[in-house]
């Protein structure tokens, strides 16, 4: 892969910023990766080819924007800045496969923005072997959501390869019982494989951020996916076990089914999956998880 001349290195984004008159925001998260080799890193680790539609959160200058041109069938890319998505637009101007969106990704916290969802299902259906991918330096402040809203969907990316916050990146693929094991490492495992291809260090992104970031590749693998009868219920029901993290399994079990648990029915369910009172939520491995939901789940929607 090529990189042209006007990819985002630091003298190419300090000259275009001043040209448009305008600076980089850190309420929206902007940090740009100015490193071409790593810029090249994330595409090569993406795999794109003809078939895919690619989904850009962040679409910045339209640097990767452009380079995802080139390889996939199409690229919808979301712009939150008016003034990002007015930069962007001028340099990816010609280019018919890409669908520019200035749009905030997010309609809330739980959900994604349904025009941002239309747009890309109109894309995939243009022909029946398209696959959606997800390929993005996304903005820290929304990356948490961004992937786990995306899992949420009946048609997920393939893959997902982005870079985030290294803190974020650990918790993804964080094992039992270590301090970054949480709801989403569980949501995430549960239906994919998940890899930290590169730590970045800060001083590969202008304006440089405070922390380390990292490249990860999450790809869905269906005979996972395809163990969860209820996603909607198995991701509320693991954000409920984390809640109160300290907490034991038992006391989270009884508080977030209050109205439709007793002590009694809790702590049978307990003894039949093996799992001791006292145990944490953090203990549990992904495959005890999705069996303590299910057994639940079977109690409380008879």
């Amino acid at each position: 892969m090529r990189f042209s001349t006007r990819n985002q290195t630091l003298s190419f984004l300090r000259r275009r910023f001043e040209e448009a008159g305008i600076r980089p925001y850190t309420r929206f998260g902007q940090n740009f990766l100015i490193d071409l080799n790593l810029q090249r890193l994330l595409l090569e680790t993406a795999g794109l080819c003809k078939d895919d539609v690619v989904l850009e959160v962040g679409t910045g200058t339209g640097s990767l924007t452009r380079s995802m041109a080139r390889q996939a069938a199409a690229v919808v890319s979301v712009e939150i800045d008016r003034q990002l998505f007015q930069l962007a637009g001028e340099e990816l101007l010609g280019l018919d496969n890409v669908t520019l969106l200035q749009v905030d990704a997010l309609k809330n916290k739980n959900r994604l923005d349904p025009a941002m969802l239309e747009v890309v299902a109109n894309r995939l259906n243009a022909a029946p072997s398209r696959r959606l991918k997800l390929v993005s330096n996304l903005p820290y402040n929304v990356a948490t959501p961004i992937l786990s809203n995306l899992l949420a969907v009946d048609g997920p990316p393939q893959s997902m390869t982005v870079t985030i916050q290294k803190e974020l990146a650990d918790r993804i693929v964080a094992r039992p019982g270590t301090k970054d094991y949480g709801a989403l490492s569980i949501w995430v495992q549960s239906q994919c494989r998940v890899e930290i291809v590169r730590v970045l260090p800060p001083t590969v992104f202008w304006p440089r951020p405070k922390v380390y970031s990292a490249i990860i590749q999450i790809t869905l693998d269906e005979s996972l996916r395809g163990r969860i009868p209820d996603r909607d219920f198995f991701h509320s029901f693991v954000r409920a076990m984390f809640f109160h993290r300290r907490k034991f399994l038992r006391s989270e079990l009884l508080s977030a089914f209050k109205k439709r648990l007793g002590k009694p029915e809790v702590d049978a369910i307990l003894v039949e999956a093996g799992i001791e009172g006292n145990a944490r939520a953090e203990q549990l491995d992904v495959d005890t998880m999705l069996a303590l939901c299910e057994a639940v789940r079977a109690e409380v929607t008879d």
